[in-house]
């Protein structure tokens, strides 16, 4: 019998992660799998349980929780020799990973689906020695995003970062930033830089519109000022899919990027903390197996 790991985040989905517990070992043994299921207890404990499953030569390993969880499974696979079929079900405050992927936000509905799913070959990225699937941000804004803490996530949902962006965003508090990339250098001073991977950045699908998650391209929006005006001419700009003709933003498209700043600033990778510039930046395509709805394909 093929083997699955169902990783768990229990305190995911504002707690509700073990309403759908049984509904997800049963969907699993009914596609033909012996499930063994890991609770992660605390930061580390979802990437150890994936890395555990590919050592052990597991054939699928399905993630439940937010996209730390997910981020984290993905980390623990990204690295290793085998690297088993990898499905998920969103229960977090944003779930970019799910909503580039066509992935119902639905629990009840992303389990289902899991029985009509076909594997898809998409793409992660690598920053220095971690792994992202949707965003690399990197400026004060993306410092501000890392403290938003697990409360605030859970009474405001994506509030939270929109209110901790804006604060940041506004501030004008500008970096020098370099980014080289495989058609030259840009340099300046800046804001924020966002390395997109998907069309999903933050719960806004239109961020970047042209991203496919099988594309093998790092799509990199550098914001160049803030400050309320421009704040809200981007905001219109975001919603309508067209940041990257905003006057004060710069897009570049590349399959590597070498980020400086100055000062020195941390990196959020995929909603979380994760490292610090100078950084190196490059897309895996086709890194990752995934199980996703064939209708939702991209």
């Amino acid at each position: 019998m093929k083997k699955a790991m169902f990783i768990l985040n229990p305190s995911s989905g504002k707690e509700l992660a073990s309403t759908f517990k049984e509904e997800t070992i049963k969907t699993l043994e009914s596609m033909g799998y012996d499930v063994e299921v890991k609770e992660t207890q605390g930061e580390g404990d979802a990437m150890k349980f994936a890395r555990q499953a590919c050592d052990e030569t597991y054939d699928l390993v399905t993630a439940m929780g937010g996209d730390g969880t997910i981020n984290e499974a993905v980390n623990g696979i990204a690295e290793q020799a085998h690297r088993p079929l990898f499905s998920f079900i969103p229960l977090g405050t944003v779930n970019d990973f799910a909503r580039a992927l066509g992935i119902s936000l639905d629990p009840h509905e992303a389990i289902e689906s899991l029985k009509t799913a076909e594997p898809h070959f998409v793409d992660i990225a690598k920053a220095s020695d971690k792994y992202f699937m949707n965003i690399l941000a990197v400026g004060q804004v993306a410092e501000s995003v890392s403290l938003v803490s697990v409360e605030q996530k859970t009474k405001l949902g994506t509030l939270a970062y929109l209110i901790e962006g804006f604060k940041a965003l506004t501030s004008k508090e500008e970096t020098q930033v370099y980014v080289q990339h495989d058609h030259g250098t840009w340099e300046g001073e800046a804001v924020l830089v966002l390395v997109a991977l998907t069309n999903s950045v933050g719960g806004f699908e239109k961020l970047a519109p042209k991203a496919e998650t099988d594309d093998g391209i790092l799509h990199v929006f550098v914001v160049k000022s803030a400050g309320l005006p421009a704040f809200m001419r981007m905001g219109t700009a975001v919603l309508l899919g067209k940041l990257e003709e905003d006057p004060d933003v710069v897009m570049i498209k590349t399959e590597k990027a070498h980020i400086k700043t100055n000062p020195e600033l941390s990196c959020n990778l995929d909603g979380d903390e994760g490292c610090h510039t100078p950084i190196d930046v490059e897309v895996l395509k086709g890194h990752l197996n995934v199980l996703i709805p064939m209708q939702n394909e991209r």
